[in-house]
């Protein structure tokens, strides 16, 4: 998304109208969307007895979201390997998801459609239950 913007913007430089529409359209979107993204996580994060602030701060949200999922929070390094980082995104989105009673298919949706589901999950009736280790 960060590269369609900087697109955008670079063709937006000229004095052309609609690209300047285009650029500001875009950024609007992109900001909509991380304002609902970070509310969404503040949510689960406390659905979950986890500080809501933490879903502001960038890594340390990761390594609560880890903990919310019962992982470790050294599978953070494995995010820094490229490939491995998605298989390790996929497993813990489905174990947030059976920690809050829901399936598979919703933690690949938490996974590849976040902006979907994270809400569904924050302000829907799942309550966190964490399942034995």
């Amino acid at each position: 998304m960060s590269t369609v913007l900087a697109i955008l913007l670079q063709e937006s430089s000229g004095n052309s109208p609609a690209a300047n529409a285009m650029a500001m359209g875009a950024t609007i979107l992109w900001v909509a969307i991380a304002i609902l993204m970070i509310a969404a996580l503040w949510k689960v994060f406390t659905k979950a007895g986890e500080p809501g602030w933490a879903a502001i701060v960038p890594i340390y949200n990761v390594v609560v979201l880890l903990k919310i999922a019962g992982k470790p929070w050294w599978w953070l390094l494995l995010m820094l390997i490229p490939l491995v980082n998605l298989i390790i995104a996929i497993i813990a989105s489905i174990e947030v998801a059976k920690n809050f009673g829901k399936g598979a298919g919703f933690g690949l949706g938490l996974t590849f459609l976040a902006p979907i589901f994270y809400p569904i999950l924050a302000w829907g009736d799942a309550r966190y239950q964490p399942r034995a280790a």
